[in-house]
């Protein structure tokens, strides 16, 4: 039998691989988790390797590799690294202004703009073949996916069978986004969008006047939006420097001369008011893009995927319109999901895939108890005298829920079923023993009002984290969501947490207006959260009324038990759930940087698999 694997490969923004076989995403990581740098760029090695170890092949055993994106601007950086890297420490104020910087701005604009051409794909095509024949590829067939295409068919393929296929970012191979039709398991083309005129970079714009990281702090601007007061669109300045007619983006403004004419508006707004504005004029601009696209296909439903679909307030209110029968937002819509449409389209093309199940998105490596002991054991933790005196064990987790309860008598009820070996093994400050049930023990400690670790099973691709590697805490206390933003999250006050629910509980908390949930349980779309549940939903919820949630069936038996767990108590299954790092760094990969994080966030509680994890000389 045909050996059918592709390997995708993406080495851009937040750079990474996947491997597919057949109607099986066997495997998809990006490189930031194993290089340790929010964002990474360049060629993903450790994450092909990864894909490559975790399937038990070796590098000549892939037949079939896709790559995406072949612009002349992506061509120069892979020639050229070190202008990939410099950009990479600009845009993360890793490096200082410099002089040249507004030149190196203009330039990377306008070059960025420019469509593929023979002598870039060419460029890029030995580059690619240099890299993997370093790395032991042969005898592999490599096809080069465009950038939008790769985005479309990440959407359609996990999708709908029958849908409007809409990408929208910043720039690559010379579009800023396109439109399809997807009918009968063939993609058309309806319209290719034109970088020049690009939603993505006014975004982007907004983000970097705003003194903010360009592709990466976008979701900030959408959250202070919603503390501005409302302001008439005739009113809104913004309005006149981007728009849509029928299928076309319109702009007066070349990409550089944008910036500098929004640099003369911001200067006369307080910023969640500029915010708002900008908010406002992407929403417009998009609802009315799917409106014609709409009208033209005939389509009631719409599969979409790019950045500019992060946006979940503009996702909610697409859900919204009449025209729109269903939508779906493929969960890892950045650059960051590349490798995994690039992959789907080749084996779209080569062996005619077009629908795969997505039930999860813990498709990243795990860890055997045996390895997350011997880290336990190993891991160089110093000791201190700040643990001395201090209780251990079963007493420990006790005595830290009895000091945020005056009804001692209750919480000794509550928590005398607690089940923990009665072995407790030290390292330094950090106890750690076996439990009988994870979820049990962590839904006790976040009912008695704790903030734990949660590390379980495979990591999750994208950029939210769903159940597997999360921060979790009781959904219904402000105050723990003040402590989660200012002391350990480290982000600012106005950006919410999000909730994990339960699906069947969604209804009763929030307006879903009969959407199909399990369209959309990744944290892709906002909701407004019902007026009676507003209490139940403190700390997960934003200023405006909405919030971001989870969905959780039974395709994530662990994580639904801890949260039949909670039920059973508030009456919901429901948490609020963040992802398990410090604002700036990736998401934690292996059980060495969850210990790690435990001791410099000053948690008290870690639960990885089987086992609890207390810091002594935690602050909480």
């Amino acid at each position: 039998m045909e050996n059918n694997y592709v390997l995708g490969v993406w080495d851009g923004h937040d750079a990474g691989a996947a491997l597919l076989k057949g109607e099986e995403i066997v495997f998809a990581i990006n490189e930031e988790r194993l290089s340790r740098r929010k964002l990474e760029v360049g060629f993903p090695h450790r994450s092909i390797r990864a894909c490559l170890d975790f399937a038990g092949l070796n590098p000549p055993d892939i037949k079939y590799i896709a790559a995406s994106t072949t612009d002349p601007a992506k061509t120069l950086t892979r020639i050229f690294p070190n202008l990939k890297e410099e950009y990479y420490l600009i845009r993360r104020r890793k490096q200082p202004p410099r002089s040249f910087d507004a030149f190196k701005k203009t330039f990377k604009y306008r070059f960025t703009e420019l469509a593929p051409n023979v002598i870039s794909r060419r460029l890029s095509l030995s580059w690619m073949h240099s890299r993997l024949r370093e790395m032991g590829f042969a005898g592999y067939r490599l096809e080069w996916v465009d950038h939008h295409k790769a985005h479309a068919a990440a959407a359609f393929c996990c999708g709908l069978p029958e849908c409007l296929v809409i990408t929208l970012d910043g720039v690559g191979d010379g579009c800023c986004g396109s439109l399809w039709s997807f009918r009968n398991k063939k993609l058309s083309l309806i319209k290719a969008l034109p970088a020049s005129r690009s939603l993505g970079i006014f975004f982007e714009h907004v983000t970097n006047l705003m003194n903010m990281r360009e592709l990466e702090d976008e979701g900030k601007v959408m959250a202070l939006a919603n503390y501005a007061y409302p302001i008439a669109d005739d009113d809104n300045p913004l309005m006149s420097v981007i728009q849509t007619k029928d299928l076309d983006i319109v702009t007066p403004y070349s990409s550089t001369a944008m910036f500098r004419e929004m640099k003369k508006i911001i200067w006369r707004y307080p910023s969640e008011q500029f915010a708002a504005m900008a908010q406002r004029v992407l929403e417009k601009c998009v609802l009315d893009l799917v409106a014609a696209a709409l009208a033209k296909t005939s389509h009631k439903r719409i599969a979409a995927a790019g950045g500019v679909f992060s946006n979940i307030k503009m996702n909610m209110k697409l859900a919204a319109q009449r025209e729109v029968e269903n939508i779906y937002v493929f969960p890892h819509m950045g650059d960051g999901g590349l490798a995994i449409g690039a992959a789907m389209l080749m084996n779209h093309d080569r062996f005619g895939i077009s629908g795969y199940s997505l039930p999860s998105l813990a498709l990243g490596p795990s860890f055997t108890a045996e390895e997350v002991w011997a880290a336990l054991q190993s891991h160089h933790i110093t000791d201190s005298a700040a643990g001395e005196g201090r209780p251990t064990g079963k007493t420990a987790l006790l005595d830290s829920c009895l000091r945020r309860n005056d009804d001692r008598e209750t919480e000794m009820e509550f928590f005398k079923g607690l089940k923990v070996a009665p072995e407790t093994h030290r390292n330094g400050d950090i106890l750690f023993r076996r439990i009988e049930s994870a979820p049990e023990t962590a839904a006790r400690l976040i009912l008695a009002g704790e903030i734990i670790l949660w590390f379980q099973g495979r990591m999750e691709i994208g950029p939210r984290s769903l159940g597997n590697r999360s921060i979790l805490a009781r959904p219904d206390d402000s105050a723990i969501k003040d402590r989660l933003n200012l002391l350990l999250k480290k982000r600012v006050w106005y950006q919410p947490f999000c909730p994990s629910i339960l699906v069947e509980d969604a209804p009763a908390l929030l307006h879903t207006d009969g959407q199909n949930l399990r369209n959309n349980p990744f944290m892709t779309m906002a909701f407004r959260v019902r007026a009676d549940e507003m209490k139940m939903m403190a700390g997960v919820i934003n200023i405006d009324g909405t919030c971001r949630p989870q969905f959780v069936g039974d395709e994530h038996p662990l994580y639904r038990d801890l949260l039949e767990q909670i039920k059973k108590i508030l009456g919901y299954g429901v948490l609020l759930n963040t992802s398990f790092n410090i604002h700036g760094e990736p998401v934690v990969c292996t059980p060495h940087e969850a210990i790690d994080m435990l001791q410099r966030t000053g948690i008290r509680y870690l639960v990885i698999e089987d086992i609890l994890v207390e810091n002594m000389k935690a602050n909480q």
